[in-house]
C-alpha cells in the first residue's frame, strides 16, 4: 500500500441490526482489518445500525454469534471517532440510553452527514 492510499479517511456506516444478517459482523470485521492499514477511521450508527451499540443482547438465544462485545475493543486499534444518529435513536426509543457497548457521540442527522462527507471511502454495512 503507498503511502498516499495510507492517507485516506476510511468511514464504516452500520445501517442493519445486529440479527438476521451478518452485516454488522462483517462489517466489524472489515473495520478491525483496515484499522492495521489507516488511522483515520470513522464509525457511524444510523437507522438499524443503532441496535448493535446495545448492551445485554444475548445472541446466543438465537443461535447467532455474539460479537456485539466486540465493538469495546475499537479504542485500543485507535479508532475512536465514533458517531451515531440521534434521530435514529429517537424513532427507535432509545434516545435516553447513554450506556452502549461504544463510546459514541450522538449528532443531528445533519451534523452526522456534515463529518461523513469528509471521508475519502464510504463502506456501509
Amino acid at each position: 500500500m503507498t503511502a498516499e492510499n495510507q492517507k485516506k479517511k476510511v468511514a464504516f456506516v452500520f445501517t442493519q441490526g445486529p440479527h438476521g444478517s451478518s452485516a454488522g459482523r462483517e462489517g466489524l470485521d472489515a473495520l478491525l482489518a483496515t484499522s492495521a492499514l489507516s488511522e483515520d477511521i470513522g464509525v457511524f450508527f444510523v437507522a438499524d445500525g443503532v441496535l448493535q451499540l446495545l448492551p445485554g443482547q444475548q445472541p446466543e438465544k438465537i443461535l447467532a454469534r455474539n460479537y456485539i462485545a466486540t465493538y469495546g475493543v475499537l479504542p485500543l486499534y485507535d479508532v475512536d471517532q465514533c458517531f451515531v444518529c440521534e434521530a435514529s435513536l429517537r424513532e427507535r426509543g432509545l434516545a435516553n440510553i447513554n450506556n452502549w457497548v461504544l463510546d459514541v457521540e450522538k449528532l443531528s442527522p445533519e451534523i452526522l452527514r456534515q463529518h461523513l462527507i469528509s471521508y475519502d471511502v464510504i463502506m456501509t454495512f
